[in-house]
């Protein structure tokens, strides 16, 4: 007669929740949901998006960038204009990118004088295009004997045809006061002596200091200036005013002669001498 096992289960047990992980634990952590994209996409390198030294916003910053057409203005006043993020926090994470080679930078001067920015965007840092273009570039020596490099010399500015000591002074305070227009046009006294025989020569064409003033800081560019003493000297060579016109020298009073009694009707006329009026001159028999 068979017996019942008293071991066996009465039914199946379900598996453990738990032990559907191979390491007994449950699934935890992002799980993907993606579709493939077929259009509008930009593909992205893990080695800029898991970056380990990179901050948020500066991966976010190269994403942003590296998606935009080419030509896209992406200077700190536009990306502060499009992002919520300030100036400054854009200024930063651009210099993060800079650093670790996603951004190149490049300040170049147009034909009209004004100094623009040039930015490369380079999705893998150190590829052959990088490496190439660091090729180009002269190596400098590295001799412990080498001397400090030679700071450049400012440029040439206009000279007045006559420094009057006033108007070298007054040269001086519109330099002066450029930093508080703008702060980074905070210059030097050896600078500042540099330039006033320039701003002299635009005072000497009959300009206001005002006018001097606006014309040196307007439409700068966003970017920080590294020499700004060199761009305010280019601009006060590349537009001096012409000089004013030559005015005519004034033409001399008419002589104005006393009054005279004529001599033959005793009637008042202007003379340089006694005599007869024109009247009386025109009568007499010689005349005719």
């Amino acid at each position: 007669m068979d017996t019942e096992n008293p071991s066996a289960p009465a039914r199946p047990q379900s598996r453990i929740p738990g032990k559907n992980h191979p390491d007994g634990q449950p699934v935890a952590g992002v799980i993907h949901d993606h579709v493939r994209h077929t259009e509008n996409f930009t593909v992205i390198g893990n080695d800029l998006a898991q970056h380990p030294e990179l901050s948020l916003l500066a991966i976010g910053l190269a994403c942003y960038i590296q998606s935009v057409r080419r030509g896209t203005a992406v200077d700190i006043k536009t990306l502060a204009a499009r992002f919520p993020e300030g100036p400054t926090r854009i200024a930063a994470a651009l210099r993060e990118l800079e650093t670790h080679g996603y951004l190149r930078r490049t300040r170049e001067r147009t034909s009209t004088g004004r100094i623009v920015t040039r930015t490369v965007s380079c999705n893998r840092p150190g590829h052959r295009g990088a490496r190439e273009q660091a090729a180009r570039r002269p190596a400098r020596r590295t001799a412990p004997d080498e001397p400090a490099p030679r700071k450049r010399r400012l440029p040439a500015v206009p000279q007045p045809s006559h420094p009057w000591p006033a108007m070298l002074q007054t040269a001086l305070d519109v330099l002066a006061g450029l930093r508080r227009h703008d702060p980074r046009l905070l210059l030097s006294a050896t600078e500042a002596e540099h330039l006033a025989p320039g701003v002299a020569a635009w005072l000497e064409r009959d300009l206001t200091p005002t006018a001097v003033r606006h014309a040196l800081t307007a439409n700068l560019p966003d970017e920080p200036l590294v020499r700004p003493a060199a761009l305010l000297a280019h601009r006060l060579t590349a537009q001096l005013p012409p000089p004013p016109p030559v005015r005519a020298p004034a033409q001399p009073p008419a002589v104005r002669h006393p009054l005279q009694n004529c001599e033959g009707c005793d009637r008042a006329f202007r003379a340089p001498e006694p005599g007869r009026c024109r009247d009386c001159r025109t009568g007499l028999p010689e005349a005719a």
